[in-house]
Formats: structure tokens, C-alpha cells, sequence
């Protein structure tokens, strides 16, 4: 009962915040201060500090998420003496020297421009004076060093949007798990837990979790499967898809293995709002411990629906 008291007056007041402007959110003391007190105190497996970097630029849509992630996870470091946190947002953040000191790599709803989708591209432009070949060149070279990061050894958490980072890339699609198709307008979604007994979704209680978003559809690498989900969404309970869908299923989160490396999506992160369901936090966590290799987790293949 209290579970369902807690929801409802969730959405009475993030349905409010949502008819004024999702904009007119701004990272506050008091949002601080109520974050730090729902984040996790411990996470669920001791180990080592771990160096995470947390790159927080984009060129395409800007998510007003985005300082919300950053404090977040710079609290969430400091509350459970886990991790370091480093925000970056300059491209050379991706030189191979500068990626081989951190454990794990967090691409904060990094979103570029369309149609080309290249976020590499797209900062070479703005902060170059190249010509095309030479970006193009370079762009490459950026997302190979981010591959053969992760293929190393290196973890790698996306959140929301930054699925788009590279997303007319065959190698990152595949790499990443799908690469972002489209999503309908902002609505209330139930997500849940594909396997309840997965350490990953430990936080939910086999509730699943309930909050405002956008539904996600993916294409490319997505088809595939190649990768352990954690929470899907029932296509039939949405409004504004394009086309019905197999098995009436959409997986918003996954982890997969790239190489010696370990990957974790999160649909989940577009607004705020979500967070003030301390469960969420506490999957953000779990999926930080799973790609910095200290928790543990079955991340085999998913048998491909027939």
C-alpha cells in the first residue's frame, strides 16, 4: 500500500511539473539535497575505487537531463566512496593515452545532429577548421579508440540518448547492442523486469518501475539480440508507434560483453523527475559496479524470439 501511495504522488507531481516545462527544472540545493538522501549509501560489492569518466557533450538534441546526471553521479561517487568522477566534454577525451586511465567511460545523453548521427564528426566541425576527409578520418579514429577501449577491458554506461553517439555505425551498433530508430511522445510507462531474479534489477522487487518517458524503438544491432536484457515495455500499452511489434516487446535496458569489456544501457534517463524513485538510482548503480567488472552478472546472449 505505501509502494502504491508513493507512486501516486510521484506522478501527481511530476504530471504538474510536466504541464509547466520540463526546462524550469533546474539543479538546486534542495533537488541536491534530496538526491544525495535517496542515492545508495554502499554499493551492493566492495572493491577498489574505480576512475569513471562521464562525458556530458552533444551537438543534436540537448536532453535538460543532462547537469542532473552529473551531479548525480558526482554525489553518488562521493556517497559511497566508490568511484572518481571526471566530467569531460572536449573531444580528446577520447585519445587512446587519455581513455586508458579510467575503468569505466559514461556517455551522458551525448547526442549529435542528424542525419549523419557521428557525435565525432560533429565536434570536429565545430572546433576545427578541417576539411571534410580529414574529419571524416579523424571521427573514425575516435570510435575505434572507444571500441578498442572497451573491447580492452574498458566498461562503458549509456544513458538514454547517447545510444545516437555513432548511430549510423554497423561496428557500434553492434557493439552498443542497437542503435535509436525513433520514439513516440513523452508518456507513463511500466518497465519490467525480464528476468526479476537478475542481480541487475535487485532494485525493482520484481515491481518493475513506473515513471514518464520516452518509449524507445531501436534498429541495426538491435535485431540481433546480442545481448542479457534487463527491463522491456509491452509495445501494446503505448500510443504513437509507427508499426506493431514482434512479440509486443521492447527491451529499454540491456548489458552486453564487448570483447574483455562490458557494456550497460539505460533507456531510462531523460527526465529528472524519474529519479526521485530511489530504485532507479540504485539500477544506475548496480549497472556502474557491473561494466567496472565488481558485480557480477550473467550477460549471455538472449535467445532470438522466433
Amino acid at each position: 500500500m505505501k509502494k502504491i501511495i508513493y507512486t501516486l504522488l510521484f506522478f501527481l507531481f511530476t504530471g504538474s511539473m510536466f504541464a509547466q516545462s520540463q526546462k524550469d527544472f533546474p539543479v538546486t540545493e534542495e533537488w541536491l539535497e534530496k538526491i544525495e538522501a535517496l542515492l545508495p549509501s554502499e554499493p551492493r560489492v566492495q572493491a577498489p575505487v574505480r576512475k569513471i569518466m562521464v562525458f556530458s557533450q552533444h551537438t543534436g538534441f540537448y536532453h535538460w537531463i543532462i547537469p542532473h546526471n552529473d551531479e548525480m553521479l558526482k554525489i553518488l561517487a562521493k556517497k559511497t566512496g566508490a568511484f572518481e568522477i571526471t566530467i569531460a566534454r572536449d573531444i580528446d577525451s577520447f585519445d587512446k593515452k587519455n581513455l586508458k586511465q579510467y575503468d569505466a567511460v559514461i556517455l551522458n545523453n551525448s547526442n549529435p545532429s542528424g542525419p549523419d548521427r557521428d557525435l565525432f564528426a560533429d565536434l570536429l566541425k565545430k572546433n576545427s577548421s578541417l576539411g571534410e576527409a580529414r574529419i571524416a578520418e579523424l571521427s573514425a579514429a575516435y570510435e575505434g579508440n572507444l571500441m578498442d577501449y572497451v573491447a580492452k577491458g574498458g566498461g562503458l554506461f549509456i544513458m538514454h540518448g547517447a545510444i545516437t553517439v555513432q548511430n549510423n555505425s554497423q561496428k557500434f551498433s553492434a557493439m552498443v547492442g542497437g542503435s535509436f530508430d525513433y520514439h513516440p511522445k513523452q508518456q507513463e510507462m511500466h518497465l519490467k523486469e525480464v528476468d526479476s531474479g537478475h542481480p541487475l534489477v535487485q532494485a525493482f522487487n520484481g515491481e518493475g518501475f513506473t515513471h514518464i518517458d520516452e518509449p524507445y524503438f531501436f534498429k541495426n544491432a538491435y535485431f540481433d539480440y546480442n545481448f542479457r536484457p534487463l527491463l522491456y515495455i509491452e509495445a501494446d500499452k503505448l500510443e504513437g508507434k509507427r508499426a506493431e511489434v514482434d512479440n509486443n516487446t521492447i527491451y529499454v535496458a540491456w548489458i552486453k560483453r564487448h570483447g574483455k569489456g562490458r557494456v550497460f544501457y539505460s533507456s531510462p534517463s531523460h527526465n529528472a523527475q524519474s529519479m526521485d524513485q530511489p530504485e532507479l538510482l540504485q539500477f544506475f548503480l548496480d549497472g556502474l559496479q557491473y561494466v567496472v567488472g565488481d558485480l557480477p552478472a550473467d550477460d549471455s546472449p538472449m535467445d532470438k524470439p522466433e
